[in-house]
């Protein structure tokens, strides 16, 4: 099994994709540390090695926890709320493989919804 870097410091590529998770006391209660090794594992289990993910703090939408945040080169940060572990393994395969966000989840008004 291949191992998943959660952070590395110092090596930006063009193509790196970040996937964020709020891991602040407010999403792990909300069950942010299972939603985590979902996005994690499911990572791993696509071999996607142009994907980083990282542990933060408090995003500031804790009605929303818990939070994941999706930066793919080249395109607005996209903010998704109420992620479950299930919900975490569908924004891997269908936003960062597929290109396809999943606007039902998001909670950023950046993002066009149209």
């Amino acid at each position: 099994m291949k191992k998943v870097m959660l952070r590395e410091h110092g090596q930006e590529d063009a193509d790196q994709i970040e996937v964020l998770v709020g891991m602040a006391t407010c999403g792990i209660a909300s069950g942010a540390r299972e939603t985590l090794n979902a996005i994690v594992d499911e990572v791993s289990k696509e071999g996607l090695e142009n994907v980083k993910v990282i542990q933060v703090g408090c995003i500031g939408h804790c009605h929303s926890e818990p939070i994941v945040q999706v930066n793919m080169p080249g395109q607005k940060p996209i903010l998704y709320g109420k992620v479950n572990s299930q919900k975490g393994r569908e924004i891997v395969q269908k936003h960062i493989k597929g290109g396809n966000p999943l606007k039902e989840f998001i909670i950023d008004a950046t993002f066009d919804r149209a």
